[in-house]
């Protein structure tokens, strides 16, 4: 069966119905309201506009038939309708195309520049009610920098578009001095890296940590929604241990009841004499026990064979023996439950022996970014 529709009748619903799309697809659905209400040409379709617009728009919803490339769904029918009853004909006008006011996309120099805020700054320094760059508040600093309004979908692109991904912060302090690390970095381990190889010198990097009985390391797969419990002693026990390593391998360690204390310390340095061959250059952070003056004696008497190196303060990032620390806690009380402190010292104890066998492991640790500066 052959359709055809008149001129002045396909303009109209080229103009109100489908703008700038094809009005073939509606030939068989105007033929039938016109048959069946008899209309007669646009004169007649704008006279008898809301029964037209019914009865048209809900025989197409009925069988989805495509209206320009896309299917018309009885959802879309509803408001154009409800339109129509209101404001008749000028409902169904084609409105202005593009962005809405106030909308729209950044420039080269503003995406610029908001990429560097974000990622030299958190939202808290930039005065936002924010303490994480999320999504929206990277929504509201283009609003605020540049009036801009932008759809959280949007921001997503331009957070990929600029190379970035949603992390796990890392947590720094706000004492921490970034002048004097890159300083340190820069200057000061250089010249003590030369020191140290004019003397014959190692150097070792030094730190010490407490374990817990009730520490739990790692995740588990489990069904979701239903989080997997961990069986282990209700009774609270703990350790501690004091490590140092080489970027050569080697590896000291003391493991110890009790509270770290100046005697402790000396005891530690007194076994890495004991065993040194060669003039030892401690690297270690700014612990009140390193800076005791029992330990600046020790040190004074023994300079001929010890020399102890402070760190900057509030960067433990930098020192590698902070990566045997997370080793021990992942393997030591990760993979095994103890039942006991004595139980617990001896699971430090041989795992602290095997690494001191693995030298390669110790090495490895020093590929870090934040360390790799001492490899």
């Amino acid at each position: 069966m052959c359709f055809a529709l008149d001129a002045a009748t396909k303009g109209f619903f080229r103009n109100y119905l489908v703008p700038g799309g094809d009005v073939h697809t509606l030939v068989p659905h105007v033929l039938w309201v016109q048959r069946k209400f008899n209309i007669q040409g646009a004169q007649g379709l704008l006279a008898n506009f809301p029964l037209l617009v019914r009865q048209l728009l809900e025989a197409l919803a009925l069988v989805c038939r495509p209206v320009d490339g896309r299917v018309l769904r009885r959802a879309s029918v509803c408001t154009p309708l409800k339109l129509a009853r209101l404001r008749r004909l000028r409902s169904l006008r084609p409105g202005k195309r593009g962005r809405r006011p106030g909308s729209g996309r950044l420039d080269h120099w503003q995406a610029v520049r908001i990429r560097k805020l974000i990622i030299e700054r958190m939202p808290d320094q930039l005065a936002l009610p924010f303490y994480l760059w999320t999504r929206e508040s990277v929504a509201q600093l283009i609003e605020r920098e540049y009036g801009i309004k932008v759809s959280a979908w949007t921001v997503g692109r331009y957070l990929k578009a600029w190379g970035m991904s949603a992390q796990k912060p890392v947590r720094r302090a706000y004492e921490r001095n970034d002048a004097s690390i890159a300083r340190c970095l820069n200057e000061d381990y250089p010249q003590i890296a030369k020191e140290a190889k004019q003397e014959k010198a190692t150097i070792y990097w030094g730190d010490g940590m407490g374990l817990r009985s009730d520490h739990i390391s790692g995740t588990s797969f489990a069904l979701k929604e239903q989080t997997s419990v961990v069986r282990a002693t209700g009774q609270r026990f703990g350790c501690n241990m004091i490590s140092a390593i080489t970027n050569r391998g080697a590896l000291n360690f003391m493991v110890f009841e009790g509270k770290f204390r100046n005697a402790t310390f000396i005891e530690f340095l007194k076994r890495m004499l004991k065993q040194a061959a060669h003039k030892i250059y401690l690297i270690i952070d700014g612990h009140p026990v390193h800076r005791s003056g029992a330990v600046r004696r020790f040190v004074a008497d023994h300079a001929q064979r010890l020399r102890l190196v402070q760190q900057p303060g509030y960067c433990p990032e930098l020192n590698p023996d902070e990566l045997l620390n997370q080793d021990v806690k992942t393997n030591v009380l990760g993979k095994s439950r103890p039942t006991s402190k004595a139980e617990m010292i001896d699971g430090v104890r041989r795992h602290l022996h095997r690494r001191q066998m693995e030298p390669h492991v110790i090495r490895n640790l020093f590929k870090e970014k934040h360390v790799r500066y001492a490899a």
